[in-house]
């Protein structure tokens, strides 16, 4: 079939031509030879490559993104964990139901160890503030004026949160061991934490 296929060739009127169109002849069947080599591989490698090259782009614009949100999630997880911490602190300065008759117990021997007399000492109704809430206790005690210092210095040192407020002094007729007698009256506020606790939300009239 070799022999048929070269039988074919025209090899005698190739030669008949001159050098001219021979050398035409073999730039054409280059330029073709290349024209199907840009054609059929060269363009779809190309292409390809683009492609490639495209997504690699990509994948480093989302690298690069995904770094900045990783600096941005450690910035935001060392706030979380100071807010946390901090609101470990909040809890332990706020106590829960249950130690609130201990701790207005520890305000009671406060005023009774600094020597004053007892005349009121009335909790309140709880006031709803949200995550937590106020219990006030109206108090009214009696004795002299180091006695009530001492009681506000160690109801301040108390490891809970008691803010003393409406305080009013009056100094009423009589002395106990020639010390002159005062009578003070004061709301102690103290706070307790509330679990899920939501401000309620005013209705609109």
């Amino acid at each position: 079939m070799a022999n048929n296929a070269l039988s074919r060739i025209p090899f005698d009127k190739i030669g008949a031509l001159t050098r001219v169109q021979r050398v035409a002849i073999c730039i054409g069947t280059f330029v073709v030879l290349v024209g199907m080599f840009v054609y059929f591989i060269y363009l779809p490698k190309s292409r390809h490559i683009n492609e490639r090259k495209k997504e690699l782009e990509d994948i480093e614009m989302r690298l690069a993104s995904a770094k900045t949100d990783a600096k941005d999630l450690k910035k935001v997880t060392k706030q979380y964990e100071e807010a946390k911490g901090k609101f470990r602190l909040v809890l332990r300065l706020l106590p829960d139901k249950k130690e609130i008759p201990r701790l207005l117990e520890d305000i009671s021997k406060s005023g009774r160890h600094s020597g004053l007399d007892f005349l009121l000492f009335k909790p309140g109704s709880e006031v709803n503030k949200g995550f937590y809430a106020e219990i006030p206790v109206k108090i009214d005690v009696q004795g002299g004026y180091h006695n009530l210092a001492m009681f506000f210095d160690k109801v301040a040192r108390l490891s809970r949160i008691v803010n003393i407020s409406d305080i009013s002094i009056k100094s009423p007729k009589g002395s106990k061991q020639g010390q002159k007698m005062l009578r003070a009256s004061c709301v102690a506020t103290t706070y307790r934490f509330v679990e899920g606790g939501k401000k309620k939300k005013k209705k609109k009239k």
